[in-house]
């Protein structure tokens, strides 16, 4: 774990500065707290495709934090048996809104629409200086043979 980040059991912090490279290090961060919870390898295909998605929503609202906040602050993964939580905090008060439609041929603006689409439920909250994004994503559903084992 890298020299910025604090493992409280459940809960990962990854303390973050500028944005070069800051989607990379949380996405690494992020493979290295699910496979520590027992998210990667992934059992079927199933498992495979919510690992992506989360992968995927990380790189979003980071992304976003990059583009609209001068990057974030600090990322927060919170694990629980059925699902994860993820948290973006960032010095913009301002809170994500949606653009105009835009046909989803042309790149960027779509960020939101990806968080709606794979995130269970997702928003944004007020805190002293700026915000933080979350999202939650349900775990996959494990094979009934390996619910009394590792999760």
């Amino acid at each position: 774990m890298g020299e910025n980040a604090v493992d409280e059991g459940q809960v990962r912090r990854l303390v973050l500065f500028g944005t070069k490279g800051v989607v990379m290090r949380c996405r690494d961060f992020t493979t290295e707290a699910l496979t520590d919870w027992g998210w990667i390898p992934a059992e079927n295909d199933e498992a495979q495709e919510r690992v992506d998605d989360v992968l995927l929503l990380v790189s979003e609202v980071v992304t976003n934090a990059c583009l609209h906040a001068g990057g974030p602050e600090e990322l927060v993964l919170r694990h629980s048996d059925d699902h994860l939580r993820v948290e973006v905090f960032d010095n913009n008060p301002e809170h994500p809104r949606r653009r105009q439609p835009r046909a989803p041929s042309l790149p960027g603006g779509h960020g939101l629409m990806v968080l709606d689409r794979l995130a269970g439920d997702w928003g944004s909250e007020p805190r002293e200086r700026g915000k933080v994004v979350w999202l939650e994503v349900s775990r996959p559903s494990r094979p009934p043979w390996r619910r009394s084992g590792r999760p």
